[in-house]
């Protein structure tokens, strides 16, 4: 009888849920993950590739095959013309699952 080998993949850590912070929901967002197998998730500023990689595969269970890492910039809104405010820039990663994995970022 044929056993399947699955590589075990550890549990999260406190380090993991700092680096990944929250999904991006957007309907572009969206539409990558249903057909692309693409998730989009907020990241903090000091986490690079590595960083993301292994804890999103340890917070969602699954094997990551890419990352890619933009720095989204800060904006400056007016309202109504009179009052000046700003929208803060922050860190996107747009993390690519491998084939027959999915993730549930709707838990209940």
């Amino acid at each position: 009888m044929a056993e399947k080998k699955t590589k075990a993949i550890a549990l999260p850590v406190e380090h993991d849920y700092k680096v990944v912070l929250e999904p991006v929901i957007t309907e572009k967002t969206m539409a990558l993950l249903q057909n692309e197998n693409k998730v989009t998730v907020k990241v903090a500023d000091f986490s690079n590739k590595d960083e993301i990689k292994a804890s999103f595969e340890r917070l969602y269970q699954v094997k990551v095959t890419d990352v890619k890492v933009i720095n989204v910039l800060a904006k400056e809104k007016s309202r109504g013309g009179r009052y000046k405010g700003h929208i803060p820039g922050f860190k996107k990663a747009i993390i690519s699952i491998a084939e027959g994995e999915a993730v549930d970022l709707f838990k209940e």
